[in-house]
């Protein structure tokens, strides 16, 4: 169920933000209200490590889309995803707090022994707020929104440009010692 099997217009891409996420796709799928386009498929993520999810996740470029049912297991085949302790607060572009994001990290291993890896995973859910009202049997617990992608290696620092070259090029005309005229 890759990027490929969905029917998005020529010209357009799936570049959702965290609001989006949020209120158009993760609110209305957990309040069985219809939303479209329908292009992010329920996964039980946990079976499959970041590398196997073309094909099962919905892709746009290096980034993967999928629902999962909210779980404490999140061991793979080969390793296991661990929370980074960092969630950051969704807000609405009203400044009303819709949800929050957790981010995790892909370790190849057993847990507590793994090696970490450069894989991400962005996990939104709804925030407790939003989670029931008196009138509403809706339970966002049990859903959360994955984005996963692989970060890029930075290659051990910033690249320089042809200018920064020659300029610090010269820093070493200092220490060339100039025949005396």
């Amino acid at each position: 169920m890759g990027d490929s099997s969905f029917n998005l217009p020529p010209g357009f891409r799936f570049y959702p933000t965290d609001e989006e996420l949020l209120v158009h796709f993760l609110h209305r799928k957990a309040a069985l209200l219809p939303y479209h386009p329908d292009v992010i498929p329920d996964l039980d993520l946990y079976p499959y490590d970041p590398w196997d999810l073309d094909g099962k996740a919905m892709s746009e470029g290096k980034k993967w889309y999928f629902y999962s049912r909210r779980t404490s297991n999140r061991v793979t085949e080969s390793g296991y995803w661990q929370s980074m302790g960092v969630e950051d607060a969704i807000y609405s572009s009203g400044g009303k707090k819709i949800g929050v994001k957790k981010y995790c990290a892909f370790y190849i291993g057993e847990p507590s022994e793994g090696v970490k890896t450069n894989w991400i995973m962005h996990e939104y859910k709804v925030s407790s707020s939003r989670k029931k009202s008196s009138n509403s049997m809706i339970d966002h617990s049990k859903w959360v929104v994955c984005r996963v992608y692989e970060e890029e290696e930075d290659g051990g620092g910033t690249e320089l440009s042809c200018l920064d070259e020659v300029f610090l090029s010269l820093d070493d005309l200092d220490e060339i010692s100039f025949p005396n005229s």
